[in-house]
C-alpha cells in the first residue's frame, strides 16, 4: 500500500487544526449546548439583500463576472469607503471582490511574500493569521498585547520587533478575539514607525462597522498610508453576510494587480449572487447595520458586566462582537476551563490559548446570540465558578 502521507508538504503537516474548531466538534455532539463560540452574525442577511440575490438567479445572472468583480459593486465599495472611512480608492483597479475576506488575506500575503520575509502579527489575534503567513512562506514575528494595556498594540513593541526582513505587519482593529479597537492616536504612533521602516500594512478590518464608542478610524487614512496599506474588509460581519462568502481588497494599482494575478488561477472570481446582494446591502441596507449594531452595543454592556461581577476581570471591548475575560482566577488553564464548562453547564466557549500565547488565561465569548441565551448562559456560567 502506498504511504500517501509523504506526499503531504511539510508545512501542511507541521499545521495544526483550528483550535476553534475543536470546540465547535464537541459543543455539535451535545444537547442543550449554548455556544458562545461562534464568530458570525445571529441576525439574518437583510431582505432587500436577499432579494435581489433572488431577482439575479430569476434573471439567469449565473456566469462568471470580470475577475476583480461586478465594476458597479466596485463603484459602490469605492463610495461606501470613501464616505465611511475617508479613503479614496479607483474602482477599476484598485478594488477586488473575494470570497470572503480570508481569501483576501491570502492573496495579500501571498503577493508580498518572498521566502524568508517576516511579517510581524499581533496576539492575541485570528487563528489563520501565522498560518497563512506560512503557506506563504513567510515567517511570523509575534508581538503580545496584553490586558493591562487593552490588548492594543504598543509602539514600542512594534519598534523593537522589526528587522531587516520585516516585510509588513498584519493589523487586525477592532480586534478578534479580543474585540480591542485602535483609536486614531495608536493608529498615528503605529504608522509613523510603519513609514520609518519602510513597511506594508495588511489591514483587517472586517469589523469596521462594528465599532461602539469612537468611529473607526482606517490605518489607510493617514497621512502618508494609503500607498502602504492592503485594506480588507467584507460583507460577513457588519452585514451579516457570512455564508455568502464575499469580501474586498482596496490596494495601490501596483499591489492590486499582483493580487488579481492570484486571484485570476485560483478563484476566478466571487459567487455573482453574492455580489448582487452585497451590491444592495450597500444601497438600502445601512440602516440594518446600525441596527444591529445598537442591540450587540447592549449585549455587550450586559455581558461585561456579568464577568466582572462574577469575579471574571474583562476589559470593554471597542468593537467587533467578542469579549476575552479573564479565567487565571479559578486557577484552571484556558483550555480545561473551556472543556470543563462545557461538560459541566453546556456552555461552549473557545479557550484563549488558540488565538496565542498571550490568550492564555483568558477566554473568547462571542455576544452575537440573543439576549435570554446570553443570560442563561451567564446563569451557567456563574453556577461553574461557585463549583
Amino acid at each position: 500500500m502506498i504511504e500517501t502521507k509523504s506526499y503531504i508538504a511539510k508545512s501542511v503537516e507541521l499545521m495544526r487544526p483550528s483550535g476553534i474548531r475543536k470546540f465547535f466538534d464537541l459543543a455539535a455532539g451535545m444537547e442543550g449546548v449554548i455556544s458562545l463560540g461562534v464568530g458570525e452574525p445571529d441576525f439574518v442577511t437583510s431582505w432587500s439583500a436577499r432579494e435581489a440575490a433572488i431577482s439575479s438567479l430569476e434573471r439567469g445572472l449565473t456566469s462568471y463576472t470580470a475577475n476583480a468583480g461586478l465594476l458597479e459593486l466596485r463603484e459602490a465599495i469605492a463610495d461606501y469607503i470613501s464616505s465611511r472611512f475617508s479613503v479614496s480608492y479607483d474602482a477599476k483597479e484598485e478594488i477586488i471582490l473575494t470570497v470572503g475576506a480570508s481569501q483576501a488575506l491570502d492573496l495579500a500575503l501571498r503577493a508580498i511574500i518572498d521566502p524568508g520575509d517576516e511579517v510581524v502579527v499581533v496576539e492575541p489575534c485570528f487563528v489563520s493569521y501565522a498560518p497563512l503567513v506560512e503557506l506563504a512562506g513567510g515567517k511570523t514575528v509575534t508581538i503580545e498585547a496584553t490586558s493591562d494595556q487593552q490588548f492594543k498594540l504598543q509602539a514600542d513593541a512594534l519598534r523593537g520587533a522589526i528587522t531587516s526582513k520585516t516585510k509588513a505587519l498584519l493589523l487586525c482593529s477592532p480586534n478578534n478575539p479580543t474585540g480591542a479597537q485602535l483609536d486614531k492616536a495608536d493608529l498615528e504612533a503605529i504608522a509613523q514607525i510603519v513609514k520609518q521602516h519602510d513597511l506594508l500594512v495588511i489591514a483587517d478590518e472586517i469589523y469596521a462597522e462594528l465599532a461602539y464608542d469612537i468611529p473607526h478610524t482606517s490605518i489607510a487614512s493617514l497621512e502618508g498610508m494609503r500607498e502602504r496599506t492592503i485594506l480588507i474588509n467584507g460583507f460577513s460581519k457588519g452585514f451579516a453576510m457570512t455564508g455568502w462568502r464575499l469580501g474586498f481588497i482596496c490596494a495601490p494599482v501596483e499591489l492590486a494587480a499582483a493580487m488579481l494575478k492570484i486571484h485570476q488561477y485560483a478563484m476566478m472570481c466571487a459567487s455573482t449572487p453574492a455580489q448582487y446582494a452585497a451590491l444592495e446591502a450597500l444601497k438600502t441596507g445601512m440602516k440594518d447595520v446600525e441596527d444591529m449594531k445598537k442591540d450587540y452595543r447592549r449585549r455587550r454592556n450586559y455581558i461585561v458586566q456579568s464577568f466582572n461581577d462574577m469575579g471574571l476581570d474583562c476589559h470593554t471591548p471597542g468593537g467587533a462582537f467578542y469579549v476575552f475575560p479573564s479565567i487565571q482566577s479559578t486557577g484552571l488553564t484556558s483550555e480545561k476551563f473551556a472543556e470543563e464548562l462545557l461538560k459541566a453547564e453546556r456552555v461552549a466557549v473557545v479557550p484563549g490559548s488558540v488565538f496565542g500565547r498571550s490568550g492564555e488565561g483568558f477566554i473568547r465569548c462571542s455576544y452575537a446570540s440573543s439576549m435570554e441565551q446570553l443570560q442563561e448562559a451567564v446563569r451557567r456560567i456563574q453556577r461553574f465558578i461557585n463549583q
